[in-house]
């Protein structure tokens, strides 16, 4: 195969289930210079992968953009449909050598097709970024049965993590630095917030996650955060332990005198639809009442959160008896919590608020 007519690349060689394949680097402009195979006007039963989701593509393509001194990609898995040359180098034990790549070869990106297509936008704005590489795994097409089973194995076991473990390990968030600093603060929610799941089992010790509670602080510093982590975190904090002396029964639970279970199964207070209704209700409170905020949130005690107390939370927090957290039950949350505060609802609130008891949400 003369190397006039081929592509070539420094590869390690190695073998799966058997079969050969290859590991190499490629320059982010090779991305554009290598033919990918379009599949986008065959029928899915004659694809080997799903169609390329264009609203995927501005997120990651300004991560690279917005990051460009620690963006991190993991390997693109590309199949190759043509013969393929090996050589290996001298003293390489057939593993290190150079792969030749017939010039009109077609390749096939069985796992990174959305990374792909980001990085060529990430190149029309920033050219500088063509000579950075990304390894490649390279497979052999062995026709469309076999890309069609690559694509469902590469996706079989892929899990995404939980929404607290990313943002517990987020660094670039000011959200998530903010919450993770409240919470390591704070002498009550350290104990009761989980820092890594997104759901509490029901014999969890916790009563909040980091994803709920991320929430409640994004919404409790909305236009009142100054860009100073520290002093921003220090006010969410004094907020938030304002709060959980309105609620004996979160104290209790730190101190394991009562099972978090029992709380979360009896009251609405302990849920995060409550927990960021308080973070929008607490907004208003400071914004209106900067000084003399605390007393009145004693408001919070006079509210009856039993879950039993339909009257007040089925079709607010509770749809069907089981606790909802979606749009209109956080805000006719927050306006039940406004009322008990005696804030003042915003329009879309009020709008939401008088559909609700008209039963339109029934």
């Amino acid at each position: 195969m003369s190397s006039l007519s081929t592509l070539n690349f420094p590869a390690i060689r190695g073998i799966q289930a058997g079969r050969e394949y290859y590991v190499s680097m490629w320059t982010l402009r090779m991305m554009r210079q290598i033919s990918i195979f379009d599949e986008k006007e065959l029928p899915p039963e004659l694809r080997a992968q799903r169609l390329l989701n264009k609203t995927r593509i501005p997120e990651i393509r300004d991560y690279v953009l917005d990051n460009p001194d620690d963006y991190i990609f993991s390997a693109l898995t590309a199949s190759i449909d043509a013969d393929v040359e090996f050589s290996p180098l001298p003293d390489g034990e057939d593993q290190l050598g150079i792969l030749k790549v017939p010039m009109e070869a077609k390749f096939v990106i069985n796992d990174g097709q959305h990374r792909r297509a980001a990085i060529l936008e990430a190149l029309d704005e920033k050219p500088a970024l063509a000579f950075e590489t990304i390894a490649v795994v390279f497979f052999l097409d062995h026709g469309l049965e076999r890309s069609q089973q690559m694509f469902t194995d590469l996706n079989r076991y892929a899990i995404r993590p939980s929404r607290s473990i990313s943002i517990l390990y987020d660094h670039r968030d000011d959200k998530a630095k903010l919450a993770k600093l409240v919470v390591i603060k704070s002498e009550v929610f350290r104990d009761i917030v989980d820092m890594e799941k997104s759901s509490l089992a029901p014999r969890s010790r916790k009563l909040f996650t980091l994803s709920a509670f991320y929430n409640a602080c994004a919404d409790l510093v909305q236009d009142l955060a100054t860009g100073d982590i520290d002093k921003d975190a220090d006010m969410a904090r004094e907020f938030w332990e304002s709060v959980a002396r309105q609620f004996p029964a979160w104290t209790k639970v730190r101190d394991g005198e009562i099972a978090s279970s029992e709380i979360r199964e009896g009251f609405i207070h302990s849920h995060g639809v409550a927990l960021q209704a308080i973070g929008k209700a607490g907004n208003a409170l400071l914004k209106s009442n900067p000084t003399k905020w605390k007393s009145q949130l004693k408001g919070l005690r006079e509210v009856d959160w039993s879950r039993s107390n339909t009257k007040l939370w089925e079709g607010r927090a509770l749809v069907g008896g089981r606790v909802s957290k979606a749009g209109n039950n956080v805000t006719l949350t927050v306006n039940a919590i406004k009322t008990a505060l005696g804030l003042t609802l915003l329009p879309e609130e009020q709008r939401v608020e008088d559909a609700y008891r008209k039963g339109e949400f029934n």
